[in-house]
């Protein structure tokens, strides 16, 4: 590595990592609730008790039916999804030809962005995959974003004999310690057109940065930002690789390309997403606090007039293996989720008004209803156990008759599109040996509701803490040919 392609950035770019927090606190997680907040809460809690105290019985059978209202409105608008991206292709695609078309020397400088924390073993693959690109190199801008104590991986780097489109960037110490801090220091060098954020594991098809170009080329201008697909290339490793794969094949080739085609707010993915440089400096970047930053920044780029498209290429992952850490990973996105909807809620009529009121309950749903299943749930399960075992009237008095039909048609309706969709997805990516472990995905919705709940009170005692996922379990599933056969569905 010369020493040109180490970067030493300004006080200036140093001090852009926080700028969001500085010209918008409000905007950022840095403070888990704000005083407007605290007092709603406050009240909540107080009228709660109240009616608790008052009228413990008809209390509960609102909230009850209030919980069952909104499994069954948040199922609706699943289906409702799941229809619209039935019924319209809406991810942004090109043939051969159009990207054949492109010339080498009209193409603009394109950024990547690689944060890496302990990550020295993936160093050598991942440099590979880089390579790989089908981008001219001398239109390559990539950045690797090392933290300043992590010393294995950056004494890894030094060692090595990388490419010259490949620059070094390490990100000073210091809390918080998260990928968002360090991809606005990568943001503040950058010197691409278009900008994008991969993961040390990450193996996009190599002609992903075309097709974004293009797909930039060819949208109106209010058209910022474009996610690609995500899937696994290690989906035959274990029982919960099987799951994963499901979860994102529906996440990532069902609801997305419906929210696109419905013009709703898009909480993106935490990688393979492509922007216009510019155009994410003038929203500040990331959020630095954020530990699901993807997902704020994309209602951030929906408030203030921005659209997201989906693209038609898929970037190949790793899927955690292993159970403990799938569980970090999984708390973090709940506490990430949870913290981007306060954020965003704390000016509600500002959201509304610039988004409008469908694309704000989208919000409403997607956002802020997807934590509250994962952490209502159990509380059900746990009733369900109570009164077949135990038989307490206390707890068939929650539930009347009417009240008991409303419930068997909640638990009939969410079952089925959560099982259905799953199945679904996967049928369509020709992953036909993945269908089957559909059947037995409640098993799945536990651990879901684990990591929910351990998020959920993480974010009460370390909000900002980012919980890391080890890779390099599934040890040559990262070769070529396996990505390869991923792809094809075998």
């Amino acid at each position: 590595m010369s020493p040109q392609n180490i970067i030493q950035p300004t006080v200036e770019q140093l001090e852009s990592v926080f700028l969001l927090h500085k010209e918008a606190p409000d905007m950022t997680a840095s403070r888990v609730l704000t005083g407007s907040q605290k007092i709603f809460l406050f009240l909540m809690c107080a009228a709660l008790a109240a009616g608790l105290a008052l009228r413990p019985i008809g209390t509960l059978l609102v909230i009850n039916g209030l919980f069952l209202s909104f499994y069954l409105v948040l199922s609706a608008y699943k289906i409702f999804l799941i229809d619209a991206s039935l019924r319209h292709d809406q991810d942004l695609d090109f043939s051969e030809d159009e990207i054949r078309s492109l010339k080498d020397e009209d193409l603009p400088i394109y950024t990547v962005l690689v944060p890496l924390y302990h990550e020295a073993e993936t160093l050598s693959r991942l440099v590979d995959g880089l390579s790989r690109l089908d981008y001219p190199k001398d239109k390559l801008d990539v950045i690797l974003l090392l933290e300043e104590d992590d010393t294995e991986t950056r004494e890894a780097a030094s060692r090595m004999d990388m490419p010259d489109f490949i620059r070094q960037l390490v990100v000073p110490h210091g809390q918080p310690k998260t990928k968002p801090k360090a991809c606005n220091l990568g943001l503040a060098c950058a010197r691409g057109e278009y900008l994008v954020i991969y993961d040390a594991e990450d193996r996009p098809q190599p002609d992903q940065l075309k097709k974004a170009v293009l797909g930039f080329r060819k949208s109106p201008p209010e058209v910022v930002c474009i996610q690609a697909k995500l899937n696994f290339y290690n989906q035959k490793f274990n029982l919960l690789t099987h799951w994963f794969t499901m979860d994102y094949s529906v996440w990532f080739d069902l609801y997305l390309p419906a929210l696109d085609r419905l013009s709703a707010p898009i909480p993106l993915g935490g990688t393979s997403n492509h922007f216009i440089t510019q155009k994410l400096r003038d929203v500040r970047g990331w959020d630095p606090y954020n530990v699901t930053e993807d997902a704020d920044l994309g209602i951030r780029l929906a408030s203030n007039g921005f659209i997201t498209r989906t693209l038609n290429s898929t970037t190949w992952e790793e899927a955690c293996s292993h159970l403990g850490f799938w569980i970090r990973q999984r708390s973090r996105w709940t506490k990430g989720y949870i913290q981007t909807y306060l954020v965003h809620m704390r000016h509600w009529h500002r959201l509304l008004s610039n988004v409008g009121l469908w694309k704000w309950l989208s919000f409403q749903l997607i956002v802020g209803g997807t934590p509250l299943c994962l952490l209502i749930n159990p509380i059900y399960w746990l009733l369900t156990i109570i009164w077949f075992t135990l038989r307490w009237e206390s707890v068939s008095l929650l539930f009347p008759f009417p009240v008991i039909l409303f419930g068997l048609l909640c638990l009939f309706v969410g079952n089925f599109v959560f099982i259905y969709s799953s199945m679904l997805a996967c049928y369509r990516r020709g992953y036909y040996h993945v269908v089957r472990y559909g059947l037995i995905l409640p098993v799945y919705w536990i651990a879901m509701s684990v990591g929910a709940w351990k998020g959920f009170l993480q974010l009460i005692t370390r909000p900002s803490y980012w919980e890391k996922t080890k890779h390099g379990f599934d040890l040559p599933a990262s070769s070529t040919e396996s990505i390869q056969h991923a792809a094809e569905g075998t």
